[in-house]
């Protein structure tokens, strides 16, 4: 095989957390995977995949688009084959955007008139039927989506969301084609593009459709989907002799990390406030009130006091995690944005100076607060690890003194995420009861 000199695979992720999920899928692969915070100055070596973590999911329509399109033409000149763009397995938007916007950009900027949207992921239990989305056994509408704060998902027809977000027309390839395997996928491709269908709803239900549905989708210049999807995309490359099937197990690779060890977390989903919950049972934790952060009280002091109290002896964990229904009193008070931005900017600020404290490992839990904290610890580039649970790999950054870094999606991971996290990353401190 010759030797490969350029990434294969550019994707653009619409937040943090959903860059190092879909790096996961692309190393479990086999493909050497990067993530670089932002649109980098500078390239990457020796990789297969490179992720641009963007923080584009809730912001402005307009502002999406430039930034996605900025990253997307950094991965042109890296000389990328394909590109993907990733978002949410629920689908996160609104009426507005971002993803039918974003995506149509991208095909105009391509120059091609067909692309698929799959946010599919089975091991987290994001299935799709007939166009609709399911959580486990519930439509999306009735998972807890419905109550999200910044976008809530209260219609679980993804053909119906999508096409109230884009003038380009959407379609649907249904299951009874997708089971059929790849080459009626790409045969339903064809019909709707025939159709004048520019981006088409696929259903799944399992990773086989999955690597189906991949397969099909070899020589679209865009790809579009939750992380789920991208598992049939390294098989292409791999077909085409471009792609070492054999470096697998090196591609998930991490230096050891020395040092403290925190968890931050700033999702309110059901997933991380059971988390939370199982963590107070027996560790020390210390609850950021995002009122009293905006009535001026000196909580990141008080956050700082506490996890320098603790961690010298084992992990702490600082939240901001509390009930839908308690974030709506906050929203109602503050405002969403301002009551978001508080959170973030104190995780972010606790987060730089545990750094400087001697922090080294750092789990962070959702993906505006992961995207905040990221920044603020000076992350530029991270190098994906081994998967911890489905969506949520074990990363290191790029630099000269490495972090070791676990971001999570809210809505992902087991009740014990946290100390599993934490052991992959290197802690060996987790005996002990809550003091």
């Amino acid at each position: 095989m010759p030797a490969q000199t350029s990434p294969l695979l550019g994707c653009i992720a619409d937040d943090f957390t959903g860059a190092t999920d879909l790096a996961n899928m692309l190393v479990r692969e086999g493909m050497r995977t990067v993530q670089t915070i932002g649109v980098p100055d500078s390239a990457p070596q020796d990789v297969d995949a490179i992720v641009v973590a963007l923080k584009s999911r809730t912001a402005p329509a307009a502002e999406a688009v430039a930034d996605s399109l900025a990253a997307l033409r950094w991965l042109q000149r890296q000389g990328c084959r394909q590109f993907f763009f990733k978002y949410c397995s629920t689908f996160d938007s609104t009426p507005q955007g971002n993803i039918g916007p974003v995506a149509d950009a991208l095909l105009d900027a391509l120059g091609s008139d067909f692309t698929i949207a799959c946010p599919v992921f089975p091991e987290t239990g994001r299935t799709l039927y007939r166009g609709h989305l399911f959580i486990q056994d519930q439509l999306l509408s009735e998972s807890g989506m419905q109550n999200h704060p910044l976008t809530p998902m209260t219609d679980p027809n993804l053909v119906r969301v999508l096409q109230q977000q884009t003038p380009s027309k959407v379609g649907l390839v249904g299951y009874p084609t997708v089971s059929q395997g790849t080459g009626q996928i790409r045969a339903g491709f064809d019909v709707l593009r025939q159709q004048g269908v520019r981006m088409a709803i696929v259903d799944a239900l399992e990773n086989q459709d999955l690597y189906a549905i991949g397969a099909a989708c070899d020589g679209l210049p865009l790809v579009t989907g939750g992380s789920g999807i991208a598992l049939g995309l390294p098989g292409n490359f791999v077909r085409a002799g471009l792609l070492d099937p054999q470096q697998g197990a090196a591609a998930s690779e991490l230096p050891a990390v020395e040092g403290l060890s925190v968890v931050l977390a700033g999702s309110a989903s059901k997933a991380t406030n059971a988390q939370v919950k199982a963590w107070l049972e027996k560790r020390p934790a210390f609850r950021i009130d995002p009122l009293a952060l905006a009535g001026g009280e000196p909580v990141v002091a008080q956050a700082l006091a506490f996890a320098r109290q603790h961690l010298d002896k084992q992990p702490a964990l600082i939240y901001a995690t509390t009930t839908p229904e308690q974030v709506k009193q906050v929203q109602a008070e503050l405002g969403v944005e301002r009551a978001g931005l508080l959170i973030e900017q104190a995780l972010a600020d606790i987060a730089a100076a545990l750094l400087a404290s001697g922090v080294r490992r750092f789990v962070i839990a959702g993906g505006e607060t992961s995207g905040a904290v990221v920044k603020a610890l000076g992350v530029r580039a991270l190098r994906i690890g081994a998967q911890i649970d489905p969506g949520v790999p074990a990363t290191a950054s790029i630099g000269a003194t490495p972090l070791a870094l676990a971001l999570k999606s809210g809505n992902f991971g087991s009740i014990d995420f946290f100390e599993k996290a934490l052991l992959q990353l290197g802690e060996n401190r987790l005996g002990g009861t809550r003091p």
